[in-house]
């Protein structure tokens, strides 16, 4: 049992997170599930008998996320990989700007990853060749219309994880980013525009997972979608605005 990783993976209820925890069960590994959603959580516990540790809790919640911390730690006394997964998107509609979809975003996105980091990291410390992992986004590649909630707080998750790296590599903790392009899950199922190369989640989860053993600094998929946000960033900054005007919408809920 030495060799079995215990992992903690948040927002494991749907999506790319609920074929994650499929992929980690399956390998073998302990798995600390956390999601608001209670359900799923258990129908995955009662399949992988003995290897799921449920922690449910609304992440956003930072007396919450003390509490699952403290039941990892009561339960495992420490942990080997954390899986930041857990997110929401909501778009903004700049005729009619909204702060509070700003702060929901944020919330969910940045503040509950932070408050998971500062429960994750003490039982990183104690655990085995420790990983801390984040889902951020391909969007903080080249910002998109509509997105600065979803972009703004992936964009600050990004940075933040990327500094963490930094500070912790003394301590042999390493980080890894996540950066998917479109995937399908609960969250773009409300898109109502196109989006290119997107993977259905099991295939992203996969993706990830084959990944995590070798620690790279960041898994972006899908590949050519990536190069050509790269590509896009690079661009003057006026060719930038000019080719997202032409993605923007109209009044009339039209591309322009």
């Amino acid at each position: 049992m030495a060799d079995v990783r215990r992992i903690w993976l948040t927002g494991a209820s749907s999506g790319i997170g609920a074929h994650m925890a499929e992929e980690l069960l399956g390998s073998g590994a302990r798995v600390a599930l956390t999601a608001r959603t209670l359900e799923p959580l258990k129908a995955l516990s009662d399949r992988y008998p003995g290897q799921v540790l449920l922690v449910p809790g609304d992440l956003t919640d930072s007396v919450q996320v003390q509490e699952i911390g403290r039941c990892i730690a009561q339960a495992w006394g420490a942990l080997d990989t954390v899986i930041l997964n857990a997110g929401t998107c909501e778009y903004v509609d700049v005729r009619q700007f909204d702060a509070a979809v700003i702060e929901r975003v944020v919330r969910t996105n940045l503040l509950a990853s932070s408050y998971c980091i500062e429960r994750a990291l003490p039982l990183l410390r104690a655990g085995s060749r420790p990983h801390l992992v984040g889902v951020v986004s391909s969007v903080t590649y080249w910002a998109l219309p509509r997105a600065e909630a979803y972009g703004a707080s992936k964009a600050g998750l990004r940075y933040l994880l990327e500094s963490l790296r930094i500070d912790l590599a003394q301590e042999g903790i390493d980080v890894t980013l996540v950066s998917p392009g479109f995937v399908d899950t609960p969250l773009t199922e409300k898109n109502d525009f196109p989006m290119p190369m997107r993977w259905p989640a099991q295939k992203a989860a996969q993706h990830i997972c084959q990944r995590l053993d070798k620690r790279p600094l960041e898994i972006a998929f899908p590949a050519l979608f990536i190069v050509a946000l790269r590509l896009l960033a690079n661009l003057p900054k006026r060719l930038q605005v000019a080719l997202g005007k032409r993605l923007a919408r109209t009044s009339d809920g039209e591309s322009s």
